[in-house]
């Protein structure tokens, strides 16, 4: 008798309801919509979204409906145009509380958002957008964290009262920067310098060196650090691009590293690629110095070098001024910074982390009445020509972009102004972004519009009915009832790996559906070698369910060997791969796991569930 156990039904049973369950919102379509987001990072609540239906209502915007999806509204509309005339309604008349971003909605009722369930997202190539490749300057890490660097030995040597000329970068033969040099004077300790470097940053590796008047310390990073803070550099970059891009408010990014020093962001639905590279790549921070009010500017402008401890630097007006070298407080020591109104016109309130918070204190009570100076940092890369070709060049641009009086003392909160409105609200965005860990450069830019990612959904979709109907049609023809089994078996199939992408929230390209294809031509070789099988059996005159039984014993083996290899490559290009390999890859991956599910559990499960049991077929329709 031809029996199959009731805990094995039961468990076909149940996951393909809860794949059912999962994969429910992907059949609902989307629409066009506004993410709206408050730019402070909290919550929108009801309060909230009604002032924002109220607003779009009398700017006389019709939408279909709103509601709040983790934290962020989201409005639904009937076309395009509606939407666009919501962002522009937003951005003009609620700039100052929200940030929007153009998205699609998905029309499944709000029990399904309720459970968590969503539909799984598309990619780049479905949805347009803006795709951009930047390439990270490594050894920019570097130069960065030496910066640091000396800064604590300027602070941890003066505090000690140990004499020192200056604090130079030092590199290797290839132009590498991977050290600092401390000049000292002819009477100063060298080794006692040396003790108390290493006390202040313990990483370097120290040498004495130099002889007579010319005396100095080396600190220097061996190679493996030096690799080590290139990989962090990449890794922190991308922390700080997701984070900038989440103060734009585009939906569902994607930002992943490529390759050795590569990293790519994927941005779904924005177009406006000027405003977005200019925020997204900008190196830029903030250090807080004093005024030199000892020495005199012009003397220093005249013979083009500061006195020795200060540094020239020119404001927005390109008027000199001397600021001490010594660095009070820099950008990536922020906790928040917000963009706000002063009596002295738009600023920004900054708040530090509580080192820098205590340096602060203590510079502000001993300089009441000095003058204390912002400088903005912005490193770029610009393209020139050289004897007709054209040569990139790395420019670092360092700017007062604000001088004032201490008037009291203050510590780890304090407001910035002197700026525009426009500068206040994106300096609080960098510095609430954090600051870059290296300099980033464009390599490649590629703006999709939303109709080459529709006419790619319909073309597809239109593959995969297509090839799945030729499939189903075939398997009928040959296979007779069987071949309805294996048409069953393939929507199941679908639906599964429909549900675990949605369950991975895994984006959907034009790759993956070429895999999901490849996936429905997978399983079907699985059904086909059960088949034979089975007819094979028949032949040798086995009964019916002797057959049955036997197809799917003896060809379990077959299937398993080739569908192991598969998912071998498959899970490889999934680990090593990027970009559309490894879109490809996932959703191979995962349609291997779903077709050995239902090909040998499923089919076999309904199979069973016809010819088994007390029933004593004569004949099988295959």
């Amino acid at each position: 008798m031809l029996d199959y156990p009731r805990w094995k039904y039961l468990l076909v049973a149940t996951v393909l309801l809860v794949a059912l369950l999962f994969a429910a919102p992907n059949f609902f379509g989307e629409d066009q919509a506004l993410q709206v987001a408050r730019k402070d990072r909290a919550a929108i609540d009801d309060t909230a979204r009604l002032a924002v239906e109220d607003f779009l209502t009398k700017h006389q915007v019709v939408f279909i409906r709103s509601y709040v999806d983790d934290g962020r509204l989201m409005v639904r509309f009937g076309s395009v145009a509606q939407q666009l005339q919501a962002r522009d309604a937003v951005n003009e008349g609620l700039a100052s509380t929200y940030v929007s971003a153009l998205t699609r909605a998905s029309r499944a009722p709000e029990f399904f958002r309720s459970l968590g369930l969503r539909p799984m997202p598309l990619g780049l190539d479905l949805r347009g957008g803006l795709h951009l490749l930047y390439q990270v300057d490594v050894n920019g890490a570097v130069g960065q964290l030496l910066d640091s660097y000396e800064q604590d030995f300027r602070r941890g040597l003066a505090a000690q009262q140990l004499p020192f000329n200056d604090v130079t970068a030092i590199s290797t033969q290839g132009g590498v920067v991977n050290g600092l040099r401390i000049t000292l004077p002819a009477t100063a300790d060298a080794p006692a310098t040396r003790d108390a470097l290493r006390k202040i940053v313990a990483d370097l590796n120290y040498e004495i060196g130099g002889s007579g008047d010319f005396r100095y310390v080396e600190g220097s990073l061996s190679t493996a650090q030096v690799r080590q803070r290139q990989d962090d550099a990449i890794q922190q970059n991308i922390i700080t691009l997701r984070n900038r891009v989440n103060e734009l408010g585009v939906s569902e990014p994607i930002v992943q590293r490529q390759g050795v020093d590569r990293v790519a962001v994927q941005l779904p639905g924005v177009q406006n690629s000027a405003e977005v590279k200019d925020i997204l790549g900008k190196v830029a921070t903030l250090e807080f110095r004093l005024t030199d009010t000892q020495n005199s500017v012009p003397e220093a402008v005249q013979r083009g070098r500061a006195p020795l401890g200060s540094k020239l630097y020119y404001d927005r007006s390109g008027r000199p001024t001397l600021l001490k070298r010594e660095v009070i407080a820099t950008g990536d020591q922020l906790v928040d910074a917000t963009s706000a109104a002063s009596q002295d016109g738009p600023a920004v309130s900054v708040r530090l982390d509580a080192r820098a918070g205590e340096q602060m204190l203590q510079t502000t009570r001993a300089n009441v009445g000095k003058p204390m100076a912002v400088v903005f940092i912005e490193k770029k890369r610009e393209t020139t020509e050289v004897d007709g070709q054209k040569v990139d060049r790395d420019t670092t641009t360092q700017q007062v972009i604000s001088q004032a009086t201490i008037r009291g003392v203050f510590g780890n909160q304090f407001q910035i102004t002197g700026l525009t409105q426009t500068e206040a609200r994106e300096l609080a965005l960098l510095m609430r972004s954090g600051q870059l860990a290296a300099p980033l450069f464009i390599v490649e830019e590629r703006a999709i519009g939303p109709s080459l990612g529709q006419a790619s959904i319909e073309m597809g979709v239109t593959a995969l009915l297509i090839g799945m109907a030729g499939v189903f049609v075939f398997m009928i023809v040959y296979y007779k009832a069987f071949g309805v089994v294996a048409s069953l078996v393939l929507v199941a199939n679908v639906v599964l790996l429909t549900a675990l992408l949605s369950m991975m929230r895994a984006a959907l390209s034009l790759p993956g559906i070429a895999g999901i294809l490849l996936t429905v031509g997978m399983a079907v070789d699985a059904n086909v070698l059960i088949y034979e099988r089975i007819r094979e059996e028949l032949r040798n005159g086995v009964s019916p369910q002797a057959a049955i039984r036997a197809g799917f014993d003896k060809a379990f083996s077959a299937i398993a060997d080739s569908n192991v290899t598969t998912f071998i490559a498959g899970l490889v290009l999934w680990v090593f791969g990027t970009g559309a390999i490894r879109g490809f890859a996932v959703v191979l991956t995962l349609g291997i796991a779903t077709s050995m599910f239902t090909s040998v559990m499923g089919s076999r499960a309904l199979i069973t569930l016809i010819y088994g049991g007390r029933n004593r077929p004569t004949r099988l329709l295959i």
